[in-house]
């Protein structure tokens, strides 16, 4: 089993990140290092709290750990700062206000809609369910019919013996 020093699984996991944004597959192409140990890598900096998108995209399609991630470590930063790292990971200052100003207007009221929502699945689920039992019920009821059309055409009705 191989070891590898902290410095190259930094310098390698710093390729996953923008701007460079390279696949794993594409670093495994390259370094001939196996594609689980490079995941573990990028999920123990991710862990680390470094933005590792989780797809190589652009940063507008970033997912939001990703994103909130990005506007916590910009937060405490001046502005040459704050420049210096939406170069080295391919971001405009302005896409970080706009995060920031997004998970700032958002209030306890989409928190409440979580309980909203989970009742609503529950009641689709039910309906879901009684609409299945009532479509087996359905598709009986017209096996009989149809069953009970074909003796009669077979063996005939009582009253014409």
């Amino acid at each position: 089993m191989s070891s590898y020093s902290p410095a190259l699984k930094e310098r390698i996991v710093r390729k996953m990140m923008p701007p460079h944004s390279q696949s794993v597959a594409s670093i495994h192409r390259e370094t001939r290092i196996s594609m689980p140990t490079l995941y573990a890598w990028k999920k123990q900096f991710q862990k680390r709290g470094f933005v590792v998108p989780n797809k190589p995209v652009a940063a507008d399609h970033w997912d939001g750990k990703a994103k909130l991630a990005a506007v916590i470590q910009a937060a405490l930063m001046n502005e040459a700062e704050r420049s210096a790292y939406c170069r080295e990971h391919g971001l405009y200052v302005e896409q970080l206000d706009a995060w920031k100003s997004a998970f700032e207007s958002m209030d306890t009221q989409e928190v409440a809609n979580t309980g909203a929502l989970a009742s609503e699945r529950k009641k689709t689920r039910q309906l879901e369910k009684e609409l299945r039992r009532k479509e087996s019920a359905l598709a009986e009821t017209a096996a009989l019919l149809t069953l009970s059309k074909k003796a009669r055409a077979i063996w005939g009705t009582a009253a014409e013996d």
